[in-house]
């Protein structure tokens, strides 16, 4: 449920990032960009790895074995606030148009500890306009929580991606999240962790040079991402308030946590519950997320895995195994797995995000049920959210991207310049539902 369609063995990770587009611009030229944008951001989104950088060189200091030496952590860390840079270097991508960096940067784990993470950021060519580039920061998509999963790694997969953002004029952030390419374990699904990654970064572009970034920014995320965006925008005004943050986008994002698990134990995606418990037990230790109280020894043993595969080899390595018989307990009906779920689930918010929200669902999403973002809206109106939702009817998992991709420009471009919500647009194939004004 937590994952985009995946591709055949061998495939590497792949950053996506997005970017507003201007509400006025409607010829045919930048139809035809935004559609080539959004036939990427479907095939980067449906890509999942199982293989590192194929660099030779490796770190020289704390770091995963085989990874390239920028991804090789200070020991000890030097102190900085978050989104502070640690170190970063240019990407020479062939055909960008524009700059390129990765990035390493001082970030926050749950337990409050400064953590290093690292991710990429990808400047437009030119004059920045006044008050800098406006900035949209990306949540990626399930990639694996092992270090090789990092999408930063496969900075040439975003070219075709990136230049159509960077010809439109934005600066793109893209994390990698805490535990990605660095010391640790990812902490899968944990909102505050990966919100921590998409804010910090956006930290970082404000001072990284020859940025020249906004303090106004949009967090966009789909499927896992979806779910850090939304948690992104839930601390957003608490956690980075000297930033700005316009409107959050959350394309078909994990809820309703506690009905999961009997789903996915005979799914495809049965490989999730692994991942799920393997983070929440690395973010919030014995104590609150034992792992004995919901899995048998074998479940234990199979979720040693998770620190070296990536996704899809992961599902591979699942496929034979009967996950009924590898959990002691439905995590719902564990009292202190059932609060890790509802502390994780933005159905579960008692406050509204501060700034409008679009959730973006295909009707045939073979990972998330629609249905589940249906009861999310319904959640969120209750307490006063700003938000709409659009479905796109016989749309797949990530094949909702590219008919979604265009409407959802011009939705983000209309709340960059303050148009007020519900927004009257009419996505083609779309039902739309609104909740609230602004």
């Amino acid at each position: 449920m937590w994952n985009h369609r995946e591709p055949g063995p061998g495939t590497r990770p792949a950053t996506t990032v997005a970017v507003m587009h201007s509400h006025s611009s409607t010829r045919p030229r930048r139809l035809r960009a935004l559609a080539a944008v959004a036939l990427a951001a479907a095939a980067l989104l449906s890509a999942c790895s199982s293989s590192g950088s194929s660099s030779t060189t490796t770190a020289t200091v704390v770091g995963s074995p085989g990874l390239p030496a920028f991804y090789g952590v200070p020991d000890p860390l030097p102190k900085g606030k978050p989104g502070q840079l640690i170190a970063s270097e240019p990407v020479e991508v062939a055909g960008l148009n524009g700059t390129m960096s990765r990035v390493m940067y001082h970030s926050t784990a749950v337990d409050g500890r400064d953590i290093p993470v690292t991710g990429l950021i990808a400047i437009p060519r030119g004059t920045a306009p006044a008050g800098g580039w406006p900035v949209i920061t990306w949540a990626h998509g399930t990639t694996g929580m092992a270090d090789a999963c990092a999408p930063s790694l496969d900075a040439a997969g975003t070219v075709q991606l990136a230049n159509g953002l960077l010809d439109a004029g934005y600066l793109v952030v893209a994390t990698d999240y805490e535990g990605l390419g660095t010391p640790g374990l990812h902490p899968y699904i944990v909102g505050e962790s990966q919100a921590h990654g998409v804010l910090d970064i956006v930290r970082t572009a404000q001072s990284f040079l020859g940025a020249n970034a906004s303090t106004r920014y949009v967090v966009w995320g789909h499927s896992q991402g979806g779910h850090a965006a939304m948690f992104a925008g839930h601390i957003a005004g608490s956690y980075a308030p000297e930033l700005k943050l316009v409107a959050t986008v959350a394309g078909a994002p994990p809820s309703q946590l506690l009905l999961i698990n009997a789903a996915l134990q005979t799914s495809p995606y049965k490989h999730y519950i692994a991942m799920v418990a393997a983070a929440m037990n690395a973010a919030y230790g014995d104590d609150k997320a034992d792992l004995s109280l919901v899995l048998q020894p074998e479940g234990i043993e199979f979720i040693g895995k998770v620190d070296s595969l990536c996704s899809g080899d992961l599902s591979k390595a699942a496929a034979g195994l009967d996950f009924t018989k590898l959990q002691k307990a439905d995590p719902a009906k564990v009292p202190s797995w059932n609060q890790l779920l509802r502390d994780n689930d933005p159905g579960t918010f008692t406050t509204p995000l501060p700034d409008p929200l679009l959730i973006i669902h295909g009707g045939n999403d073979e990972q998330i049920p629609v249905a589940s973002s249906a009861l999310l809206f319904d959640q969120l109106c209750t307490i006063g959210q700003v938000e709409q939702r659009w479905v796109f009817a016989g749309q797949s998992h990530a094949g909702v991207i590219t008919p979604s991709f265009p409407s959802m420009m011009t939705w983000i471009g209309d709340r960059f310049a303050g148009a007020p919500m519900p927004d009257p647009l009419q996505p083609p194939g779309a039902v739309v539902q609104s909740c609230g004004k602004s």
